[in-house]
């Protein structure tokens, strides 16, 4: 790999933030209390009820159904490919041990294992993180676990790890849910795109489907309430692996500094930023629990250094 890293190529690549998923309710060891109300008798109806820890974001939509997910995944990882081969020919890929990177990827290794409790689809997930040499604060995850963070949003708002594992956590989170999947189920619903379900249907070449899917990935949005439920799975998803859910707060105050002018691609659909606080703000006790109990961080480290007067890059 080029050791370079340029900092300043405002490459093009997607703009949105792009999902995938499945379950809501995680599986969970039954504590030595369950286990006592079973033997007292209780029925096994009650046991099951049992409320999970964590937020309630309701069930998956039914439209994702309509378009198979390892097709969106296979799509998915070969638009990751040609991004990567593109930042890669503009020296804007940065290396395997660029400290940022390794940052991301150990703060990811973190949050992954708690991510099968939302999608079973994700223990199978190839996950990979990299980090692009883009001024642009912008982060996303494709389905199939596949996550970019741009240069920009960590050196021009200066993020914390918890700051950092809550962004990833809230890409993860459309991934898990199934966004991306969702949004083309109802575009294959209600706009009866002929061309893609005749290839779902085996009448049109799979390369020709790849394709196409790959191109809708780069230009689907979500929506408002896509966006709310990202930011609380991705909070839940932070705290359990250890990274204080109240940086939601502080992160959103800095991005909302960012947007004044013109706002950043990565709050292009985003709901307002007071919203989006009051809404993490009131669902903290739910994850407060899950973050006091969860082992923390064996490594912290800091956000890169704001860019020399010179516009150098960054020190590898």
């Amino acid at each position: 790999m080029d050791s370079s890293f340029v900092t300043d190529a405002d490459l093009p690549g997607p703009a949105t933030r792009l999902g995938c998923g499945c379950h809501l309710h995680r599986r969970r060891r039954l504590s030595l209390g369950l286990l006592g109300l079973a033997a007292s008798g209780a029925p096994a109806a009650a046991l099951a009820q049992q409320p999970r820890e964590g937020v309630d974001v309701g069930k998956n939509s039914g439209f994702a159904k309509l378009v198979p997910a390892e097709q969106v995944e296979q799509a998915a990882a070969q638009q990751f490919v040609q991004m990567q081969s593109q930042a890669r020919q503009q020296r804007a890929l940065a290396p395997d041990d660029h400290p940022q990177l390794v940052r991301l990827r150990y703060i990811a290794k973190r949050i992954i294992p708690y991510t099968k409790a939302w999608n079973r689809r994700a223990a199978q997930w190839k996950w990979e993180v990299i980090l692009i040499g883009s001024p642009q604060i912008n982060a996303f995850c494709m389905p199939g676990g596949k996550i970019a963070f741009y240069w920009g949003i960590l050196q021009k708002l200066q993020l914390s790890d918890d700051e950092v594992a809550m962004i990833m956590g809230h890409e993860m989170a459309h991934a898990l849910r199934e966004h991306a999947r969702e949004r083309m189920g109802k575009s294959f619903a209600t706009r009866g795109a002929i061309e893609l379900g005749s290839a779902l249907l085996g009448l049109g070449s799979t390369g020709y489907l790849a394709a196409r899917m790959g191109e809708q990935l780069l230009t689907l949005t979500f929506s408002r309430d896509d966006e709310s439920e990202a930011d609380l799975v991705g909070m839940e998803l932070a705290a359990r692996a250890g990274y204080n859910p109240a940086a939601g707060v502080t992160l959103w105050q800095k991005m909302g500094a960012a947007s004044k002018g013109a706002p950043p691609e990565f709050l292009s659909t985003h709901p307002a930023g007071s919203t989006r606080i009051k809404d993490i703000e009131a669902n903290l006790p739910k994850v407060e629990p899950l973050y006091q109990r969860a082992p923390r961080p064996e490594r912290r480290f800091e956000p890169p250094q704001p860019p020399a007067p010179s516009g150098a890059n960054p020190p590898r």
